[in-house]
């Protein structure tokens, strides 16, 4: 998240489930098995979202404990509670006793829940049953494309592309009254502030919920925010990111193209092409895109995160 924008703790919270699925990723990527199955334990994913209550505390630490292989000690937490993330949770800490049997028996109850399809396929994939894996991945998509599960299923099933979405990053700034509310009152007053007819309102709870794992609503925010303000580079690239899907990159490139061409000088559609671009490990012409970016608007909030990622670029080109 821009260091412009406020909202830091709600990137963080999205930032957690990211990175638990990556470890998969990388080992699909690898093909990394040994006798028909997978080393280790398979990663856990929660979606605890602005949660502060008690149950949500234990889960998150539990969470931890299981990313640190304390498996048994995760699971004592997990069966204080009756959840499904929580039953979800005991099942992988149980690894691999009963592990696929329990996740099987949840997904006959909740067919529809992307949680379960998620776990069920990485504990299959863990257990070298892949093309059972990628159907379970593939159904987690379809059945809750609005959630955190489904982006890490993308994130399984696209190993190519970089982890998560896309995200849009504002060229202003977000209200200062956000720095002294925490997490769950944040999120509040930024669907208050969207629900006036306000684009620049919409595009930061747009963001936050992208943030948080639900980018078809954030879809919906951006593209009321694009209607309200057709003239306005920075609502209508919004609307553009949100489009991007894994499965389906063309539909935020066909309207960030068109967007170079009816705003030329903007530097905002110039970034977030580079972005989207860099997402498809189009390098080169990202590069293009980030440094239009900064000339554009050098003095920018947009320039300062264009420059960030071009550093980041020749540190990888120079380790390669």
């Amino acid at each position: 998240m821009s260091p412009r924008l406020r909202v830091v703790t709600l990137a963080a919270v999205a930032a957690v489930a990211a990175a638990a699925v990556a470890v998969a990723a990388g080992v699909l990527t690898r093909g990394d098995d040994e006798g028909g199955g997978r080393k280790g334990a398979p990663p856990l994913v929660l979606d605890l979202g602005v949660r502060t209550d008690p149950e949500a505390r234990d889960l998150r630490r539990a969470s931890g404990l299981y990313a640190y292989g304390r498996r048994d000690d995760a699971a004592r937490i997990f069966e204080r509670y009756r959840s499904l993330q929580a039953r979800i949770g005991l099942a992988l800490a149980r690894w691999p006793r009963g592990t696929q049997g329990r996740l099987e028996q949840l997904s006959a109850v909740r067919p529809r829940s992307a949680a379960v399809r998620l776990h069920l396929g990485l504990a299959y994939f863990w257990a070298g049953r892949d093309a059972e894996a990628g159907g379970e991945w593939r159904a987690a998509t379809r059945v809750e494309p609005d959630s955190v599960f489904a982006m890490r299923a993308g994130d399984l099933l696209h190993p190519g592309q970089a982890p998560g979405l896309p995200a849009f990053v504002p060229g202003f700034p977000s209200p200062p009254s956000l720095d002294r509310l925490r997490p769950p009152a944040q999120l509040a007053l930024l669907r208050r502030n969207a629900e006036r007819p306000d684009a620049r309102a919409k595009i930061l709870y747009g963001v936050a919920l992208h943030r948080l794992g639900r980018p078809v609503s954030a879809e919906h925010v951006f593209a009321e925010a694009a209607r309200l303000s057709p003239r306005d580079p920075e609502a209508q690239t919004a609307a553009a990111v949100g489009r991007y899907r894994k499965d389906a990159p063309e539909r935020a490139f066909s309207r960030l193209g068109p967007l170079t061409r009816r705003f030329p000088r903007a530097a905002t559609v110039r970034f977030h092409l580079g972005l989207c671009l860099l997402w498809l490990g189009n390098v080169q012409e990202a590069r293009r895109q980030l440094l239009l970016a900064r000339k554009e608007a050098p003095d920018s909030t947009l320039a300062r995160e264009a420059n960030d990622l071009l550093k980041r670029l020749e540190v990888v080109r120079a380790r390669s």
